[in-house]
């Protein structure tokens, strides 16, 4: 079992969505975490994007973060010159606000894993040369 887990918006939205073509993954692969999962609020606002045409999965997201299950300990107002620099090294691909947030909690964090349905994680670095451990259905 895998414990803490940083999660990112795509399989938030697959685990809460029976209609996504991710459903069956996030659902087996949420199973296999033991502790709470950790975000930042950008995923959260990617995610109800992403829910937009399904406000009762909008309100499941909601209700996982007043119940603990899903938890925000980053703060965009103290990280946001790293994130900005994230960013910038990034900018090719372009990183998104969301992506940059959750590299720089995988730092802070230290040794957790990153659940993602984004191939360009592959690809981000903590600390600009560490490779990210992910959960993904991608090689």
């Amino acid at each position: 079992m895998i414990r803490w887990v940083i999660v990112d918006a795509g399989p938030l939205t697959a685990l809460l969505d029976a209609g996504d073509a991710w459903h069956p993954w996030a659902v087996a692969r949420f199973k296999e975490i033991a502790g709470p999962l950790v975000t930042v609020e950008a995923v959260i606002a990617e995610a109800c994007f992403l829910l937009r045409r399904n406000p009762g999965a909008q309100e499941d997201l909601l209700q996982m973060v007043a119940d603990g299950l899903l938890r925000i300990p980053f703060s965009l107002e103290n990280e946001v010159e790293s994130v900005r620099q994230l960013r910038a090294k990034y900018r090719d691909l372009p990183m998104s606000l969301a992506d940059a947030c959750l590299v720089r909690l995988a730092e802070v964090l230290g040794d957790h894993h990153v659940c993602t349905l984004d191939s360009d994680f592959r690809i981000y670095r903590k600390y600009g040369r560490t490779p990210i451990p992910l959960i993904s259905p991608h090689p």
